[in-house]
């Protein structure tokens, strides 16, 4: 056994079936070893697409997806899909098979610092050369899915790959950061907030996808009689078929929308990341009650009424739980404003337009079918027009917004669900940037 085999065995203790990647003389070591194990190993047409991949399954899946490449142009094209995984916030390792340890040093064909490169993509960047087999491992994956999730870099140089490993050392614990149980705090701000307000809105967002109380958010939105928006991460969350659903910001129709969400004078944000679309884009000066399991960055025209890390789970229990408050919105005005937003996706028009599309598929698709979409002007009328009913059916890159995504993260998806239907949807310029992925 090698330190390839080990990392291998690792990586199938840890749950995954997949490593994505383009093969090359520094990654024959690993791909042999995956060869022997009961991971495959999925050639991708480039690495960028491996990173994509990887992104994708873990996001379905809370299991890391895994990349690979060789050294320098390589690992230059697997940044982009590293990328997704940071900031769409994916468990992911990455690994890039280096050149022999005699050379890292020295300069010479394709070698550049990979540390360099990925340091600013993930949430670590470590060396093969510098710690056990083992210990890198179990400190990697550990990383990866701790929330919130991500990315790590794994330089992997070829000798250290053959190499025997050396005597396995004990196991370290890998000292996770849980925010605070802020709960009760939380609930009796938000209390007295709801209780001087008329027109309090939820909106969710990108941490909400992490979260295990989405029913008991439902509940509070149901019991407080509030409407509720999203961004384009957090669809099919909360079911977009609920008569207190009032859209999606920052895509299309984004006016019709934040002149609803103008009327609010309480924001309550639950599992809202900035990463997606800042604040002081739609917020204005109104209140913002910010829950989740980071704090929002600060600004100078923002208003938070609360902003600080905390159990987001223990929180959403919480107020949950918290009695209602009456207020001046009324189903009749959701209704209206629902309608009105449909009529303005599908404007009267005789030709074959995006719209019909996207309303022949949805009409096609289940409801647990899944829809990947790549980065483009569709990407907008998706995330308004498509209605979700249930968790992780969209797959579509936000925070990193990069072409190319769709066709990837789509084939990802039936590896993972060969029983589900998968549909993407994707522009000519994404087509061309990953159609050798066909």
């Amino acid at each position: 056994m090698n330190n390839s085999d080990l990392i291998v065995r690792a990586l199938e203790q840890a749950g995954v079936r997949w490593v994505f990647g383009v093969t090359s003389g520094p990654v024959l070591p690993l791909s042999e070893a995956l060869r022997r194990s009961s991971i495959d190993f999925v050639l991708t047409a480039s690495e960028t697409s491996a990173g994509f991949m990887a992104t994708a399954v873990g996001y379905l899946t809370g299991i890391p997806g895994v990349c690979a490449s060789t050294v320098g142009p390589g690992a230059t094209n697997l940044t982009t899909g590293v990328g997704c995984a940071w900031l769409d916030r994916a468990p992911v390792i990455a690994i890039t098979c280096n050149v022999g340890s005699s050379w890292l040093e020295r300069r010479i064909q394709m070698r550049i610092d990979h540390h360099a490169l990925f340091r600013p993509l993930t949430k670590a960047t470590i060396s093969f050369r510098d710690h056990s087999t083992d210990e890198i491992m179990r400190r990697a994956i550990a990383l990866a899915v701790e929330d919130p999730p991500g990315p790590v870099h794994l330089d992997l140089p070829e000798d250290i790959a053959q190499a025997n490993p050396g005597a396995a050392v004990a196991a370290s614990r890998h000292e996770s950061s849980r925010p605070p149980d802020l709960s009760g705090d939380i609930a009796k701000i938000l209390s007295a907030s709801l209780a001087q307000v008329r027109r309090p809105l939820v909106i969710t967002g990108l941490s909400f996808t992490r979260s295990r109380a989405t029913r008991e958010l439902l509940q509070f939105v149901e019991r407080q009689r509030l409407p509720f928006v999203t961004t384009m991460h957090a669809k099919g969350f909360l079911p977009e078929s609920h008569g207190h659903w009032a859209g999606v910001i920052g895509r299309a129709r984004r006016s019709d929308i934040k002149a609803f969400t103008d009327r609010a004078d309480l924001i309550i944000a639950v599992g809202y990341d900035p990463i997606e679309i800042n604040y002081e884009d739609w917020t204005g000066k109104t209140p913002i009650v910010h829950i989740g399991s980071e704090a929002a960055e600060t600004g100078k025209d923002l208003n938070f009424v609360w902003n600080a890390a905390s159990d987001l789970d223990a929180a959403i229990e919480a107020i949950s739980a918290t009695a209602p408050v009456s207020n001046e919105w009324s189903a009749a005005e959701w209704s209206q404003h629902r309608s009105a937003l449909d009529r303005a996706l599908r404007p009267s028009r005789t030709d074959f337009s995006t719209y019909h599309v996207l309303d022949a598929l949805r009409g096609w698709l289940p409801a647990d079918g899944i829809l990947a979409y790549d980065v483009g002007a569709h990407t907008h009328q998706i995330a308004t027009q498509w209605r979700s009913e249930l968790p992780r059916t969209l797959l579509a890159t936000n925070g990193w917004s990069s072409m190319g995504y769709g066709m990837p993260a789509a084939y990802a998806a039936r590896l993972v669900f060969p029983e589900r239907p998968v549909v993407c949807v994707v522009g000519e310029g994404g087509f061309q940037m990953t159609g050798g992925e066909l």
